[in-house]
């Protein structure tokens, strides 16, 4: 009875020792950067291979079109221009 008990003792201190220990609390998260202002939309113009703002008028494989923004704002996309 005495050998149960020793044996009943040394599995749970033997349990215990093996255990992992609880994971560390995570770091804190770093503040979130404050937002950028936000930008105008611009059109890209493949033939010079950059963007360009709202209102630029130039001519592209021949066409001539101006830079207007979309109905919500958000965009702009090149758009013929009035003879």
């Amino acid at each position: 009875m005495r050998s149960l008990l020793v044996i009943a003792a040394a599995l749970a201190l033997s349990a215990c020792a093996t255990q992992t220990p609880a994971p560390a609390a995570p770091a804190a998260a770093p503040a979130p950067a404050p937002a950028a202002e936000k930008k105008a939309p611009q059109c890209w113009n493949g033939d010079l291979g950059k963007f360009q703002d709202v209102g630029t008028k130039t001519t592209i494989s021949g066409v001539a079109v101006e830079c207007k923004p979309t109905t919500d704002g958000k965009a702009a996309q090149w758009m013929g221009t009035k003879h």
